[in-house]
């Protein structure tokens, strides 16, 4: 702590304070004649007031970090449950046959058929859709470089795609988020799907590779916040969809 200008020492003024206090010979006889003067001549009361406003600048650099790393966590976080959702659509068993019963309401019969399980496509799709829109929408309020670069790339990756994902049912819409149609999900080309969700280079390659760097950024964004303001402020609007719209 700094030293007061009337020349006492906070620490050690204040430390002897509250000694002079607490000390039985002392109380038995009052404040001596230094704690006497230091008071009468206000530096105690200079001495308390940099005391505790020191203390509250100690505490709000405290609930600064803590929210920092709370938000880094909830970054992480969304990013770790995209990662989930882009594995589950690759996986190969997703998009494999399998026999599908059905049964007849009126009659009672049962039958079998050769068919995607479309229900567990759609899930998964839904699935990826809404971690996806989660982690935009999070990275598009961050400070760290690392994790509005690669924000921005993965939604640069969506544009590129956006035909095809049309053509399954997936727009872009406001703020760079995906909307599903579906009806139209259900009655898609496998093919297409496929080219979007599996194999290197696809989409949902694209994306898992983008939502690991936003990871490991979000990790490390206590050491990663950027100090320019605009550049910032830029890749947050190109995260959530807005620079076209002020331009």
């Amino acid at each position: 702590m700094s030293t007061i200008n009337s020349g006492y020492n906070a620490a050690s003024d204040i430390s002897s304070l509250f000694s002079s206090m607490t000390n039985s010979s002392k109380q038995s006889r009052g404040l001596d004649l230094t704690d006497y003067a230091a008071i009468k001549n206000g530096s105690y009361g200079k001495l308390m007031k940099a005391y505790y406003r020191n203390m509250d600048s100690e505490k709000e650099a405290v609930n600064s970090n803590s929210d920092a790393k709370k938000e880094s966590l909830l970054m992480k976080s969304n990013s770790d449950a995209l990662q989930n959702s882009v594995k589950a659509l690759m996986e190969d068993s997703l998009w494999e046959k399998k026999t599908i019963t059905k049964k007849d309401e009126k009659t009672g019969e049962t039958t079998e058929t050769k068919d995607y399980d479309w229900d567990a496509i759609t899930k998964a799709v839904k699935s990826f859709v809404e971690d996806y829109n989660s982690t935009i929408e999070k990275a598009a309020k961050s400070n760290s470089k690392g994790v509005l670069s690669n924000a921005a790339r993965m939604t640069s990756a969506a544009t590129e795609m956006s035909k095809l994902l049309g053509e399954v049912g997936i727009k872009i819409g406001k703020e760079n988020k995906l909307e599903v149609d579906e009806d139209k999900l259900k009655s898609a080309s496998v093919g297409t799907l496929k080219t979007l969700f599996t194999g290197m280079h696809s989409f949902a390659d694209k994306v898992l590779q983008k939502s690991t760097a936003i990871s490991r950024a979000a990790a490390g964004s206590d050491k990663t916040y950027t100090n320019n303001a605009i550049y910032s402020d830029t890749l947050s609007k190109l995260v959530s969809g807005t620079v076209d719209e002020e331009a």
